[in-house]
C-alpha cells in the first residue's frame, strides 16, 4: 500500500485516481447501466454503488465517532465476514439510481473525504490508534486512517475502472 508524505499528497492521488476513474462513465447510456455479462461481476449501476457504499461508510465512521457514538465497522448491519451481504445492500440501496445520480453522489463523497481529510490533523491521518474506528476495523492490524481512506478511494477506483474499461470494450 502507498505511503504519503502528507494531506495534499493524499488529496492529489485521490483526485487523480478519481478523474480517470469518473470519467470512464461519460460515454456510458443510461439504457446499459444494467447492462449484465459474464466477463465483468458488475454492471455500470452496480460498480459505480460499490463506490458509494464504501465512500459513505467511511465518512460515516467519522462523522459517528466524532459525535461521540460508538462505531460499528463495516455498518451496523454487517459484520465483516458479511462483506458479500453488504455489496448487495450496496446494490439495492444505490444502483436503482440513474449514472448521474450515482455520479454526483460519489463525487459528493469524494468532495465530503477532502473536507475529512482537512479536519484531521497530520496525527490524526498518519500516526496509528487515533482513531478508536479504526483500531476496532482491524483487531490484529494497526492501520492508520489514511490508510482506511487509501483502500476506500485510490485503490477501489484503480480496480473498478479497470473493470469498467472491460466492460465498456465489450458492450459498446
Amino acid at each position: 500500500m502507498r505511503t504519503y508524505k502528507d494531506k495534499t499528497e493524499l488529496k492529489a492521488e485521490i483526485s487523480k485516481i478519481f478523474e480517470k476513474y469518473i470519467a470512464e462513465f461519460a460515454d456510458i447510456p443510461e439504457v446499459l447501466k444494467d447492462k449484465r455479462i459474464e466477463e465483468v461481476d458488475r454492471t455500470p449501476a452496480e460498480n459505480l454503488a460499490y463506490q458509494v457504499g464504501w465512500t459513505t461508510l467511511l465518512l460515516k465512521w467519522e462523522e459517528d465517532e466524532r459525535k461521540g457514538l460508538v462505531v460499528k465497522t463495516p455498518s451496523d448491519k454487517f459484520k465483516w465476514n458479511q462483506l458479500g451481504e453488504l455489496y448487495q445492500c450496496f446494490t439495492v440501496t444505490y444502483a436503482s439510481l440513474s449514472l448521474q445520480e450515482l455520479k454526483s453522489k460519489l463525487t459528493e463523497n469524494v468532495n465530503s473525504i477532502y473536507e475529512m481529510i482537512d479536519l484531521l490533523s497530520e496525527e490524526e491521518l498518519f500516526k496509528p490508534h487515533r482513531r478508536k474506528w479504526a483500531d476496532e476495523a482491524t483487531k490484529t492490524a494497526v492501520w492508520e486512517v489514511y490508510k482506511f481512506i487509501h483502500v476506500n478511494t485510490v485503490a477501489p477506483f484503480k480496480t473498478f475502472r479497470t473493470k469498467i474499461r472491460k466492460w465498456k470494450k465489450l458492450v459498446l
